[in-house]
């Protein structure tokens, strides 16, 4: 890197990070998640506006893949950070109502999305029919987890049995939606000449779960009162980079071995550490390099030739995205004996995206499943999907009582197939 490149690339990443934050607190002044700000900032950088002069003078081409390896490891430390977020406790007491809304709420968009995939296909298709048809199913099914969580709490509502069922839902529908994803990209193809090496995704698995998931909890057991030292977040960091540089490898990508490593840490007796790791890499990544991949996102997003046909493919996409996932959970609720209007709530919580689903639409975009101009809608929809959500539950619900963190206004006291305790 000479002088013009270091001095550019600190001025951009300056102005974003500003930038993300501002939007973000005023996202969340207006009700919204801060997402919705830090990702309406990238998209502002980006070309959409003032044909890309914006970009071209923060940004010149040669910083570009600086920025794209940035985000590659805010992305990695992120999905980390939702595997280590996810527990299998969340999930225990809501029976089978859980188990059937998030396969329903799985199911029905997917399949929507498949079709809206052979209607698109002539103007939007890519060479590999299949895949763009599986991947159009997988990005309409995303729910994110980490906005939902973000939400209920905002909203008093974690600890309600409502929160619980919501929460459950979204962590059965992750794991789900993850494992389609990861099914696809191996199926399509993506490593090239070196697709043999997919087989060694299997004893790759069993390894982390069989060897390397016990010696950590053998660790932990020892030392209960682990804390983040130094040495144990290097250790920590070390682990889920190599996790992800071995998925990237055989030819899955890399947010999978991120996850995974996350997801094998130990659960009992490693909370201070674990609570710890989330409280420093999570502010670390969410203030710096979360941005830059918004505002990698956002250099991808361009509406500025927007016509009415474009228009259209965005109304469809919202319908099958909204409608999918809406009725999908909507309907499963229903079956289980949830009353109507608590039905539409975990419906409209279902529905939020997010950053879950930036990173599933960058992974399309990068491995060729997504056109540019595809991308660009979908990304207007996971920002209408996610900002959707506050406002819907105010109308079905109410406004969330101020100071009460147990009960939110207008909560039923019961739902049917649920345990009354807390997800987190």
């Amino acid at each position: 890197m000479d002088t013009h490149q270091t001095t550019a690339l600190l001025v951009g990443l300056a102005v974003m990070v500003f930038l993300a934050r501002m939007l973000g607190v005023l996202a969340r002044r207006l009700g919204q998640p801060a997402v919705i700000g830090e990702v309406l900032a990238g998209i502002a950088l980006g070309p959409t506006l003032f044909h890309g002069a914006i970009t071209d003078a923060l940004f010149p081409d040669d910083i570009r893949p600086l920025l794209s390896a940035l985000a590659a490891v805010g992305i990695a430390v992120f999905m980390f950070i939702v595997g280590l977020e996810w527990d299998a406790a969340m999930i225990r007491g809501s029976g089978s109502l859980a188990a059937s809304v998030s396969f329903s709420s799985i199911l029905m968009p997917f399949g929507l999305g498949a079709l809206l995939a052979l209607y698109l296909m002539d103007d939007y298709g890519t060479d590999d029919k299949t895949s763009f048809m599986l991947f159009m199913g997988i990005a309409m099914s995303i729910t994110a987890f980490p906005v939902l969580a973000r939400i209920l709490t905002d909203r008093n509502m974690t600890r309600t049995p409502m929160g619980v069922i919501a929460l459950a839902c979204a962590s059965i529908d992750d794991v789900l939606a993850w494992s389609l994803l990861a099914a696809v990209v191996a199926l399509s193809g993506s490593a090239g000449p070196d697709q043999w090496r997919i087989l060694l995704a299997v004893p790759y698995l069993l390894g982390m779960f069989f060897v390397v998931r016990p010696l950590l909890h053998r660790l932990v057991a020892r030392r209960p009162d682990l804390r983040l030292t130094p040495t144990v977040l290097a250790c920590v960091l070390t682990g889920l980079l190599l996790s992800a540089a071995a998925t990237e490898w055989v030819g899955l990508h890399y947010i999978f071995g991120a996850f995974l490593f996350g997801l094998i840490l130990p659960r009992t007796g490693s909370e201070q550490l674990r609570a710890e790791v989330q409280d420093r890499l999570g502010q670390m990544n969410g203030t710096l390099l979360l941005p830059v991949f918004f505002l990698v996102a956002g250099l991808n997003v361009d509406l500025s030739n927007l016509d009415a046909a474009g228009l259209g493919a965005l109304a469809l996409i919202l319908l099958v995205a909204v409608g999918g996932k809406f009725t999908g959970a909507f309907a499963a609720a229903r079956l289980n004996g949830m009353p109507v209007r608590q039905s539409a709530t975990l419906a409209t919580l279902m529905n939020t995206r997010g950053l879950t689903e930036l990173i599933v639409l960058n992974v399309g975009l990068q491995l060729g499943f997504l056109k540019q101009d595809l991308y660009s809608l979908m990304v207007v929809m996971a920002v209408v999907t996610t900002a959707m959500a506050g406002p819907l539950l105010t109308w079905l619900n109410g406004r969330p009582a101020d100071g009460d963190h147990t009960k939110s206004h207008d909560t039923p006291d019961s739902v049917p197939g649920t345990a009354d305790t807390a997800a987190r």
